[in-house]
């Protein structure tokens, strides 16, 4: 079990914990790594932040806490009846944010950028060292820095570059999950009206309104760089690593609970990534290997076997209209 997963497994099980007991996210944020504020991400990813704040991801924070279905739902759910406040609405509505580690966390934004790229107390000194207190980006060697995003990742960075991981974190929120929202609780939440996207896919959500690819000429220029849209094969290739962590996902939560309602949004998720990937299951051994046995080193795999792949020819007719990109 590398690094990675043990963080990731033990904040899992401090959210289950803390859900389940009715710790508020003070217990919860004393003895894990926490949110430091998008406004740290900022000054040096400001295009970035620029394209975050128009997004419903960004403008969620006023839209949704205010919607009368959503009271049904928090009085399902139980504990705060403030949806900002509530311990499980929080983990894909919201964003702590802390000054260190034992001061008390405050919901100051909605799904921000820590949310996708996690959370970066542990990371993020990490993330801006170059090489030294007065070594500056522009003169980081490469060997520094491909070094120094290693290290970050396994403080649990989410490299953008690395797509599995930010798939498989899309996919806890927006296919209902979650290992630290328990399945008796998410049936609560779907018979009170809570929305289960079957269908989300992640090219359609990931390269409309979200998008931020903006890279300049080399690492640390200073020239003006475009938000630049995917290749046919790299949309290729992060729909098919979106349908692996699909089926990942769909298949290991599919037993959580026992809600019909649930269940069948499982496996629709299942089946549709199942026909996905057999497009080219044949050709790709890590694909079937997927179908055969869903796990997230599978899907890690087949990432690596595609990267240098152009499967659009097999896929075109799946991949969404850039005219339904949300």
């Amino acid at each position: 079990m590398n690094r990675i997963t043990i963080r990731t497994t033990w904040r899992r099980n401090a959210l289950l914990l803390a859900a389940l007991t009715g710790l508020g996210p003070i217990a919860l944020a004393q003895s894990s790594s926490y949110y430091v504020g998008s406004q740290k991400c900022k000054d040096c990813h400001s295009q970035e932040y620029a394209v975050w704040e128009a997004t419903k991801h960004a403008k969620g924070y006023a839209d949704i806490a205010g919607r009368d279905k959503n009271q049904a739902i928090i009085k399902a759910v139980g504990g705060p009846t403030i949806m900002r406040k509530n311990t499980v609405c929080q983990q894909c509505h919201f964003t702590t944010e802390q000054a260190d580690a034992s001061s008390p966390p405050t919901v100051k934004s909605a799904v921000s950028c820590e949310r996708c790229h996690g959370a970066a107390s542990d990371w993020i000194n990490v993330h801006n060292d170059y090489g030294g207190q007065d070594v500056k980006c522009e003169s980081e060697t490469p060997e520094h820095r491909e070094q120094r995003i290693k290290n970050a990742m396994a403080k649990g960075w989410r490299n953008p570059r690395e797509k599995v991981d930010i798939a498989f974190n899309c996919m806890s929120c927006h296919g209902l999950t979650r290992d630290s929202v328990p399945g008796d609780v998410i049936a609560k939440m779907l018979d009170a009206g809570h929305p289960l996207e079957a269908d989300y896919e992640l090219v359609q959500y990931s390269q409309g309104t979200v998008r931020h690819r903006f890279y300049p000429s080399a690492p640390c220029a200073k020239d003006n760089t475009v938000n630049k849209q995917m290749t046919n094969p790299e949309l290729a290739q992060w729909y098919i690593i979106g349908q692996a962590a699909k089926l990942v996902s769909a298949t290991g939560a599919l037993n959580k609970t026992d809600n019909a309602k649930y269940k069948a949004a499982q496996q629709k998720r299942i089946d549709d990534a199942k026909a996905a990937l057999g497009r080219i299951s044949s050709s790709v051994p890590e694909a079937k290997a997927v179908l055969d046995a869903p796990s997230e080193d599978n899907a890690r795999k087949l990432e690596a076997a595609i990267a240098k792949s152009d499967l659009y020819d097999k896929v075109k007719d799946l991949l969404p209209a850039p005219s339904t990109y949300k």
